[in-house]
């Protein structure tokens, strides 16, 4: 049987044990509190990984473009939400085809200036199509400014016979950049004001906010105001996760870059065969692009495309030829570079898994 010393390197390398134990905790986390999950895909892109949230009882799936939820069909999810900015009109037949087969097809409204090319993309599609108003909680992407905008924003939507109101979502992806002892307070005061909006608009619209750093947080505090999350990098962690926002622990981990040394050109540094393409451009906020698995001070402090440039107290101890598991810092993009992962228990190869969302960007 295949093991991990047998792996062609750079390989991204996915313990399925801590993978199911990341899914079933989640799940169990929002039943207690009956709260339901809808994960987001764009962290794995795995049909086979979205058969196992399914399976374990998310109620539905969210994806960020319409190619990642026509992949997604095969998973069996019945319900899909595509949490984007839709305007292009040449999309309709592709919104048609996925209504059509879903039992619940839901899209983004995410600005007053985005409901006039949204209507007509549904009114060509031929479907009445519920959406969910994006609310800007403090990222400053997409979303509504202000309570009076999502106000005027609903009462303009009932007069387009194609939409239909469902909810409010967001994104608190700024919580990243919050100390953990922030989070808790600033959590609440996210769930207030969506609930005040909420009931400004219509008491009966579903509250769906979504990020992995607030999942836990918000099912705790919902108290019935949160209807649905919708965290996507949980099913794996990263560094962001559990050294920045400590949202989870190093334990619960469940992605690799497994590397090889191929040069120690100087005392201090070692040379490993991933860069760029395995670790992708993002970092912590210490500009660590990934760092050993193993607990040994080493970490990947520069990359060009096919070089990761390790430094740390461990790193004269390494010689060419050395295997080393790094975390990723974002595992998101990691996961997107790669046509393949390998599912392990341990040291053990189980598989090789296709990453059939990758480059689904349209």
């Amino acid at each position: 049987m295949a093991t991990l010393e047998t792996l062609s390197t750079p390989a991204v390398v996915i313990d399925r044990s801590r993978m199911l134990a990341n899914i079933r905790q989640m799940q169990a986390t929002c039943d207690a509190h009956g709260i339901e999950l809808r994960p987001h895909i764009k962290t794995h892109k795995m049909t086979a990984i979205a058969r196992e949230q399914l399976a374990a009882g998310a109620r539905g799936l969210t994806c960020a473009k319409l190619g990642e939820a026509e992949v997604m069909l095969p998973s069996g999810a019945r319900e899909l939400f595509v949490a984007h900015s839709l305007v292009d009109p040449a999309q309709a037949p592709r919104v048609a085809a996925l209504a059509e087969r879903l039992h619940e097809l839901r899209v983004g409204l995410t600005s007053t200036a985005h409901l006039e090319p949204l209507s007509r993309l549904a009114a060509r599609a031929g479907r009445r199509i519920g959406v969910m108003m994006a609310v800007d909680t403090g990222l400053g992407r997409e979303g509504v400014r202000s309570d009076a905008e999502a106000k005027g924003l609903a009462a303009q939507l009932a007069r387009h016979p194609h939409l239909e109101l469902r909810g409010l979502y967001c994104h608190e992806g700024h919580f990243y950049g919050l100390a953990p002892e922030q989070a808790a307070a600033a959590t609440e005061q996210m769930i207030d004001r969506m609930d005040r909006l909420r009931h400004a608009i219509d008491p009966q619209l579903a509250l769906w906010p979504g990020c992995s750093v607030t999942a836990r947080q918000i099912v705790g505090r919902s108290l019935g105001r949160v209807q649905a999350v919708r965290p996507g990098a949980y099913v794996f962690g990263d560094l962001h996760l559990t050294t920045v926002t400590r949202a989870m622990t190093a334990d619960q981990v469940a992605v690799t870059i497994l590397a090889t040394v191929v040069d120690r050109p100087e005392p201090g540094l070692a040379l490993i065969d991933a860069g760029s393409k395995s670790f992708s451009s993002d970092r912590t906020p210490d500009s660590v692009f990934g760092r050993a698995a193993d607990g040994r001070d080493l970490s990947v402090v520069r990359v060009n495309e096919e070089h990761g440039y390790v430094r740390g107290a461990d790193v004269d101890r390494l010689r060419p030829g050395d295997r080393v598991a790094f975390v990723p810092a974002h595992v998101c993009p990691v996961i997107n570079l790669t046509d393949t992962v390998v599912i392990a228990d341990g040291n053990t190869v189980l598989a090789t898994w296709s990453v059939e969302g990758r480059g689904r960007t349209q």
